[in-house]
C-alpha cells in the first residue's frame, strides 16, 4: 500500500487517519479477497510470497485460488496454509500467476499485419 498524502498535516492528525485507515481496512477487508470455490473471503494483507485472511473468516484454505481486486482476477495461484500470526491465518504461495486481461492467441501475430481493414463505398 502507497503512503498516504496528507504530509501537511499534524502528526496527530495523519496518525488519527492513518489508525482510522487500519481499522476500515480490518474491518472490511479492503478490495481484495480471495475465492475458493464460491467463497469469498476478504485479505488483510499481501505480498509476493503469500496473504493473510482473518482467523474468523477463513477455515485452513489450501490448494487453487482466485485473488480478486474489486470485481477483476488480479491472481491465480496455489496456495499452503501457513501459521496463525496473531489473528490472522498467513497462506504461502506455492504457485502464482498473474490474470491476463486478454486471450492468449494460438498463432504468431505478423509484426507488419495491418490492424484493421477498411473498406471504400
Amino acid at each position: 500500500m502507497s503512503q498516504p498524502d496528507f504530509y501537511h498535516l499534524p502528526k496527530e492528525v495523519r496518525d488519527g487517519l492513518i489508525a482510522a485507515r487500519a481499522r476500515h481496512q480490518r474491518a472490511t477487508g479492503g478490495r481484495l479477497r480471495v475465492q475458493v470455490g464460491d467463497d469469498w473471503y476478504p485479505i488483510r494483507s499481501c505480498d509476493d510470497t503469500g496473504f493473510e485472511v482473518g482467523l474468523d473468516a477463513a477455515p485452513k484454505l489450501r490448494g487453487l485460488v482466485e485473488i480478486h481486486d474489486g470485481p477483476r482476477v488480479v491472481r491465480s495461484a496455489l496456495i499452503v496454509a501457513g501459521d496463525p500470526n496473531g489473528d490472522a491465518m498467513r497462506y504461502e504461495f506455492k504457485r502464482v500467476t498473474a490474470a491476463r486481461q486478454n486471450a492468449p492467441l494460438d498463432y504468431e501475430r505478423d509484426g507488419e499485419a495491418p490492424a484493421g481493414l477498411i473498406t471504400v463505398r
